[in-house]
């Protein structure tokens, strides 16, 4: 631990007047990757504090390496860089929403969060599901997806985890770019160097989203969860706290609207105050017999 706060130290130290010309990355590189990592994990914490504490340490990093740096250079675009990148757009997103010593934009986010659980946490009763957490890293639309399939034995358990399910994703999207570019905006907007005239991706920005997708920690969401949808032939409701409270994701040929109560469904839930930044994503399983016993407890005793 005590390493790591030497570290963190020395990337947080202003750079002097007099400080040689930068060195080719020593043998420590991997190590401050690993320290970038924990940090940028710790931006989808449930406790506050850690999030904000954490997306300052990333912020001023960020902002002495751009001191540090001598001349323009070009952008790295590799997966692992672009990663770091939308992270440290996260990390300026959250010290955005959360600014320190802010009691009514506090409060009105915890606001925000109670009135999210509580419509998620009614839905739920109603289809008599119970939530199972999953791990905020990124992975979690995958994660909780490949816990859904598992459940309704559409892959076996060596399959469900986030890369089987990011692969699915990725290779279905980048076979059916017709389907997907439409709505897929370029990184830089409409202004961004090499967009479309209508500010979508063009193919190699195409071809680097994919393979992000399949590669990365990127998150995933609309076009993840309609290919999924397609890859498997199974429709995905997505439980959350706005309106409507479940949004259907049927495959091809499939009706539109979808009934919210059908069998044989992947069910997740979707947060955007709960943890973190939000974009957080949770697995839907039917409620356990003793959560079931509980639940009808509390009904009996006016809980």
């Amino acid at each position: 631990m005590g390493s790591k706060r030497n570290k963190l130290k020395k990337m947080l130290s202003p750079p002097s007047s007099n400080q040689a010309s930068p060195q080719p990355p020593s043998g420590s590189a991997m190590d401050d990757d690993g320290l970038m990592d924990e940090l940028m994990a710790q931006l989808d914490s449930k406790n506050s504090t850690v999030q904000q504490e954490s997306a300052n340490v990333l912020n001023q990093i960020h902002l002495n390496q751009a001191a540090q740096t001598p001349s323009p250079t070009p952008p790295k675009t590799d997966a692992k860089s672009r990663y770091k990148a939308r992270q440290a757009r996260k990390a300026a997103a959250l010290m955005e929403q959360t600014p320190e010593g802010d009691p009514a934009q506090e409060a009105r986010l915890q606001a925000e969060a109670k009135q999210e659980e509580a419509t998620i946490n009614r839905v739920c009763d109603e289809l008599g599901l119970e939530m199972y957490d999953i791990n905020p890293d990124g992975h979690c639309l995958f994660s909780a997806i490949a816990d859904q399939l598992n459940l309704l034995k559409i892959i076996p358990p060596s399959q469900a985890n986030f890369a089987t399910i990011r692969a699915a994703a990725a290779d279905y999207i980048y076979s059916h770019p017709d389907d997907f570019l439409p709505f897929l905006p370029s990184p830089g907007g409409e202004d961004g160097y090499g967009s479309t005239s209508a500010g979508l991706m063009t193919l190699p920005e195409f071809q680097r989203y994919c393979s992000d997708i399949r590669n990365t920690g990127a998150w995933g969401g609309e076009p993840e969860i309609l290919a999924l949808a397609r890859v498997f032939n199974v429709p995905i409701h997505v439980v959350q706290g706005g309106n409507p409270p479940v949004v259907v994701h049927n495959p091809v040929g499939a009706p539109v609207a979808g009934d919210i109560t059908e069998k044989g469904v992947v069910r997740i839930s979707y947060h955007r105050r709960m943890y973190g930044l939000g974009e957080h994503y949770n697995s839907l399983r039917p409620k356990s017999k003793m959560t079931r016993i509980s639940d009808t407890f509390d009904s009996l005793l006016g809980h």
